[in-house]
């Protein structure tokens, strides 16, 4: 057993309203310099939608992430022949296209004008070239299912459907979308590291967040095409990747990362999971269906003694242990089994988890008539997005999942409408709360998590103590775990 911390994410997907708060926190602290201009470290994208850059799910098109190999995962990229073969000229890298063309506006021309009958317009400019351009496309082109016949109807995820559930999806009764904010995952098993031949990405040994070292980065940009999320790019005007940092600079001072913090519908939440090292090859090998279970098993429990004693060993402190302890992610993912990770088929065993949207229907138009259904928030079975879909999403392929994360979340809701309204059935909805294998208790539990969070509640972020942890000074790459599926750096053992 060889015990590591990781710093995690949650995002209710439920409540996420897609204002884009979060991508402008993000874009104004860290993404605003020359080079990064096409660059959303945090972007929202609505689903169904192809996404950004443009079918990043498509991995038949960008070979990202890993493939069950013979005993443990393969690079889906290629092998060290084809790394070398292709060096000089990467095949599988989204185009600028695929992005878009950054572009700003020629004010000066509202002023420099010659005078005339017609009103002066600032020309748009390419903020590569600055050349004249046409704009064509943008970030969130796609956006609350804009021009949904071409973006929602090209996403990845459709080829899971029916052809009578993807007719349903664009009826206008039924058209139906909700938000997909997105972040570097920092993933236990990234392929962006698997990927990278000058070894320059790495995780921090003391809380597992992913970095570029932009001394080791050659831009070969292999990592781009390795991380099947699309969340490396290529900084065009210093020749180096850069991708999302957790905001590690603002945890270290206790804050939350500039997108957490500044979340208008607070559906994120952070906290520390505790996980063991020795199992991330054996893992991220399981059959897709078994992989979500697997990810739970990896995830250690921080109360067992024994879990407590070997982490001490492998040098965790007593401070970090218990941020573990009081993790939300932790409740969320293994104590309520409520948060999913996205696409966990790729491999690479994301750490950023998603609460699936319900999407209850609330009503019905039969013969032209808008009616309200009997039953306030229905069930999963009539949600507007089948469970197929989602399970695509976040689960595999596994709708089981999917079914029992909705019977819970149906179940909070229809126990406090019980306790607060006072208008259902009440025999009916304590079978339903049965069905989903929860209690008053822990649907008390989960409503003040989602509904009544603190600011301390949704972020534990625990003590990085930098001043203590000794990182390897002879090789920034020394330790490659036992899955040897990337580099760690570790801290000294002992504090």
């Amino acid at each position: 057993m060889n015990i590591r911390a990781q710093v995690s994410m949650v995002f209710d997907l439920d409540k996420c309203i897609g204002c884009h708060t979060c991508s402008i926190a993000c874009k104004n602290l860290w993404t605003s310099r020359r080079g990064t201009e096409y660059m959303w470290w945090n972007n929202v994208e609505t689903k169904p939608g192809t996404g950004y850059p443009t079918l990043w799910e498509d991995q038949e098109k960008y070979k990202g992430g890993w493939v069950k190999g013979k005993g443990r995962p393969k690079l889906y990229l290629q092998g060290k022949t084809e790394t070398l073969a292709n060096i000089f000229f990467n095949p599988r890298l989204p185009k600028l296209d695929d992005y878009y063309e950054p572009w700003t506006y020629r004010y000066e021309d509202l002023f420099s004008a010659t005078e005339g009958d017609d009103l002066p317009v600032a020309v748009p400019v390419s903020e590569v070239t600055g050349k004249r351009m046409d704009i064509e496309g943008g970030p969130n082109w796609d956006d609350d299912l804009g021009g949904s016949s071409i973006y929602a109807a090209s996403d990845p995820n459709n080829k899971t459907l029916s052809e009578e559930e993807r007719r349903q999806i664009f009826e206008l009764q039924r058209m139906v979308f909700f938000y997909l904010p997105r972040i570097c995952n920092h993933c236990l098993n990234p392929g962006c590291i698997g990927a990278c031949p000058a070894g320059a990405i790495y995780k921090r040994g003391e809380d597992g967040i992913v970095l570029v070292s932009q001394d080791k980065c050659r831009a070969w940009r292999m990592c781009i095409s390795g991380c099947p999320y699309k969340k490396v790019y290529y900084n065009w005007a210093t020749g180096k990747s850069e991708k999302c940092i957790l905001c590690y600079p603002r945890q270290e001072t206790g804050q939350a990362p500039a997108c957490f913090h500044s979340c208008v519908g607070r559906i994120r939440y952070l906290g520390l999971l505790l996980y063991d090292a020795d199992r991330i090859s054996e893992i991220a090998a399981l059959p897709d269906k078994e992989l979500v279970r697997g990810q739970r098993n990896l995830i250690l429990d921080p109360f067992d003694k024994e879990v407590i004693r070997r982490a001490k060993e492998d040098g965790i402190h007593d401070q970090t242990i218990k941020a573990a302890q009081n993790s939300p992610v932790y409740k969320y993912v293994i104590k309520w089994k409520l948060a999913l990770p996205l696409h966990s088929e790729f491999r690479t065993l994301p750490m950023l988890f998603y609460v699936p949207s319900l999407l209850p229907v609330m009503a019905t138009v039969k013969n032209g008539l808008y009616e309200l259904k009997n039953e306030f928030f229905g069930s999963h079975e009539s949600s507007r997005v089948s469970s197929r879909y989602l399970a695509s999403l976040f689960s595999a392929g596994d709708e089981e999942e999917i079914i029992s994360v909705n019977k819970k979340l149906l179940a909070v809701r229809l126990c406090k409408r019980l306790q607060t309204v006072g208008d259902l059935d009440k025999k009916k909805s304590e079978r339903m709360i049965a069905e989903a294998g929860t209690n008053p208790e822990e649907i008390e539990e989960i409503y003040r998590m989602i509904s009544l969070p603190t600011f301390e509640d949704r972020f534990v972020i625990p003590p990085f103590m930098r001043e203590m942890t000794i990182e390897s000074v002879e090789d920034p790459s020394v330790h490659k775990g036992e899955a040897g599926v990337g580099y760690l750096r570790k801290p000294k053992r002992g504090w």
